[in-house]
């Protein structure tokens, strides 16, 4: 274990150091909050009924802002590298199960660079946008319990995030072009992880297949527990879901990687 530990936090400082780029991040993903509630609102304004309150869906967009890195966007550069140039080989020799490896790199991944956007997104959202426009804001969470669950689901999150990542690593032994299964991942985890549509907003016919997917654990349901549309007494069960779908994607990552290593050529020996 202690090797994976290091792994994570030597690829946590490294992370930590591209402070620029976070806080370019921030004001873009500021601004984009800002549409989506522009544009929810004015939907608000024309309905008689929605299955999620006005200030619930605005905290709702505040979060998805906020963690809108723990989305497998794409696979980590390093390993698609040490894929296409057959340098894995030399992770073969290290006393480390590589599954194992890559998914400390992924935790890690996952978590330093959401925390350099998500902390300052929090102060914006909760002290200085309800002094420039009310009601746009990121309300606390109704209770101490529903934070303190928060903070179990955002756990979760970053969990079946980093194993969803990990499995899009493995794809990459199977394909010629590495692009392929990032992009199709993170499309319908854009998508059905409530970041385009909050997913309360979608038909109720759909809601069972959009919770049955792991997506909905990454941005979908911490931000409802945080907000209260989620009661903190069943939020024990949004962290099963999570651990149970992160455990799902291990076990497929690791019969994959297997199955690929004992195919694996690398030219030259």
């Amino acid at each position: 274990m202690m090797g994976y530990a290091a792994i994570i936090a030597a690829r946590f400082r490294a992370l930590l150091q591209y402070r620029a780029a976070a806080l370019g991040g921030l004001f873009t993903q500021i601004f984009f909050g800002l549409v989506r509630i522009m544009i929810l609102r004015a939907f608000y304004a024309a309905s008689s009924h929605a299955p999620i309150s006005l200030a619930n869906v605005t905290g709702y967009v505040w979060l998805g802002q906020a963690t809108l890195l723990l989305l497998p966007w794409r696979a980590d550069e390093d390993v698609a590298e040490q894929i296409r140039t057959g340098t894995v080989v030399y992770e073969l020799t290290r006393p480390l199960d590589l599954w194992g490896s890559w998914f400390a790199r992924s935790l890690a991944w996952r978590t330093a660079p959401v925390f350099l956007r998500m902390l300052p997104m929090f102060v914006i959202a909760m002290v200085v946008v309800p002094l420039v426009a009310p009601g746009w804001e990121l309300a606390p969470p109704p209770s101490v319990a529903s934070f303190v669950m928060w903070v179990a689901c955002f756990a979760g999150a970053v969990i079946l995030s980093a194993a969803l990542t990990a499995l899009i690593n493995v794809t990459m032994m199977w394909t010629i072009a590495g692009d392929g299964m990032p992009m199709m991942i993170g499309t319908l985890a854009t998508m059905f992880g409530g970041l385009v549509i909050p997913l309360p907003l979608f038909p109720d016919w759909l809601k069972p297949v959009l919770y049955a997917l792991p997506f909905a654990g990454i941005l979908d349901l911490p931000s409802r527990v945080f907000t209260g549309d989620i009661a903190a007494t069943q939020a024990v069960l949004v962290v099963a879901d999570q651990l149970a779908w992160a455990l799902v994607l291990a076990l497929v990552g690791r019969w994959l990687l297997a199955r690929g290593l004992r195919r694996l050529v690398v030219q030259g020996g």
